[in-house]
């Protein structure tokens, strides 16, 4: 196990043990082992995507009363520039090149452990519901939702729109409805079900919106219809009130099950906003490791540890945190747990962290994308095949070598835009055709990263370099194999 995999496991092991001697200190209410766990994400919504920041037309009031009452992060990042990276660092705590899921349209490594399958074998009942993008929803794949630890899924192979058609445990089935709502509802039905039966649940619910091309329902839309500059805007705007509207529903639907209180309710956005439509959290936007590609909206609510309007949370947390703060939660039995480049939020949650143990680095590597899907067709040519009592059995598309590790990377070259952030500073180090720049920038005095300080800060620069080079060479070394 390399230096940069010891100190990932120690310090998770450290802010582990911490959160245990926390617990007997507690003055909330003592939840049970297993609360509920509701991850909700939405698909290309910026920082700036909001009402409660400072949006200055879209109107998202149940987000917004959730950012009240509820814990709040003003400084949370995606793990990547784009979905399915993130996606992946959901369900496995782990930074996504390590697993070689790249770029958009990459499929998650069947070999890793996902928090559906280690809450599954602790008891969970597991449903994913909306955009998966992280392989196929076809039946037999390696990289479908059902291979990967869910035991129900209503899901669309990369985003969906309003009536679309959507995979029901490998079933094409066409739905009728607002998209956001379409997975809200399945949502719902599992949830309930899991209520009737004393049973936990884990409910993955991941948004289609407001990912273009901005086809919102003709009711969400229309509030902002004098708001058509640029083309679309008004249909962006109508899917972002969509998405408000399905997560107001959702989040009542936990009060009247009477299961709220021990019920964790995590939001982000799988990255930064959309160049033209979206306000970002910073310099740039989707598809950039610059602050307006990575920071993204999120807030996390559970009533039975976290005390009604917090204060906001500014130290930076990261999508790959939920995984191993849900393991910290749930305490369930991990076997060959490969490292981890998240960390327990518990501390933070319990008010006993204030500044983030260890740095935190990003990397978009320079490599073609990964395979298109067009969602509605292929629903389409999936339903149409089974109603002839047939299957998609062609093994490309099945993605059936999605184990078969096939390329060994060198460890001495990083191509592509990686970054190392130890709060404030955030260093940027950027290699093409093997020349490397690198770039240094206080966030909490620079937040557009427009002054560039890496004349000025020698030492800093070296520590950071280290420290981010260290990490490279780790994340190489999984993506080679090293963990399985």
């Amino acid at each position: 196990m390399s230096t940069i995999h010891r100190m990932f496991t120690f310090n998770l092991i450290l802010i582990c043990f911490g959160t245990l001697l926390g617990c007997q200190t507690s003055t909330h209410i003592n939840p049970s082992p297993h609360p509920n766990i509701v991850l909700v994400m939405a698909d290309d919504q910026g920082w700036g995507d909001m009402g409660y920041t400072g949006h200055p037309v879209v109107k998202t009031p149940h987000f917004d009363a959730m950012s009240r009452e509820a814990l709040r992060f003003d400084r949370f990042y995606a793990a990547a520039p784009v979905c399915s990276p993130t996606r992946a660092s959901v369900l496995t705590g782990r930074h996504p090149n390590r697993m070689g899921c790249f770029k958009w349209g990459n499929s998650i490594l069947p070999q890793e452990n996902t928090i559906a399958e280690v809450l599954g074998e602790a008891g969970y009942a597991t449903g994913h519901f909306g955009k998966w993008h992280l392989g196929t929803t076809l039946k037999n794949s390696p990289v479908s939702p059902g291979a990967n630890g869910f035991d129900t899924w209503l899901s669309a192979p990369n985003f969906y729109d309003n009536n679309a058609t959507m995979s029901r445990n490998g079933v094409a089935e066409k739905m009728e409805g607002e998209s956001s709502m379409i997975a809200v509802d399945a949502a719902i039905d599992f949830m309930r079900e899991q209520v009737k039966q004393d049973k936990p649940f884990l409910s993955v619910v991941w948004f289609g919106s407001p990912h273009n091309p901005h086809i919102a329902s003709e009711k969400e839309r229309a509030p902002y219809a004098d708001q058509q500059s640029p083309k679309k805007m008004d249909h962006f705007l109508g899917e972002l009130a969509g998405m408000d509207t399905a997560f107001g529903k959702l989040r009542q639907e936990l009060r009247d099950l009477g299961i709220h209180e021990n019920t964790i309710l995590w939001y982000c956005s799988d990255n930064g906003g959309l160049p033209k439509y979206g306000r970002t959290g910073g310099r740039g936007h989707k598809g950039q490791v610059w602050e307006g590609g990575l920071r993204v909206p999120a807030m996390i609510e559970w009533p039975a540890q976290i005390p009604r309007n917090p204060a906001p949370v500014n130290m930076p947390s990261n999508t790959v945190d939920i995984y191993p703060t849900l393991l910290d939660i749930v305490q369930p039995s991990t076997e060959n747990q490969a490292p981890l480049d998240g960390i327990s939020l518990m501390p933070l949650i319990k008010g006993n962290m204030s500044t983030r143990p260890q740095g935190m680095g990003f990397w978009d590597y320079n490599t073609k994308k990964g395979t298109p899907v067009r969602a509605e067709a292929l629903m389409q040519e999936l339903l149409a095949l089974q109603a002839e009592g047939k299957e998609i059995t062609d093994p490309v598309r099945l993605r059936m070598d999605a184990h078969t590790i096939t390329t060994q990377y060198p460890e001495n070259t990083f191509p592509g835009h990686s970054a190392w952030l130890a709060w404030p500073w955030k260093l940027h180090r950027i290699e093409t055709e093997g020349n490397v720049s690198f770039e240094l920038y206080n966030l909490k005095d620079d937040p557009m990263e427009q002054d560039n300080q890496i004349a000025n800060e020698t030492e800093q620069v070296k520590t950071m370099k280290q420290e981010l080079n260290q990490w490279l060479v780790s994340v190489i070394r999984s993506t080679n194999g090293a963990d399985y």
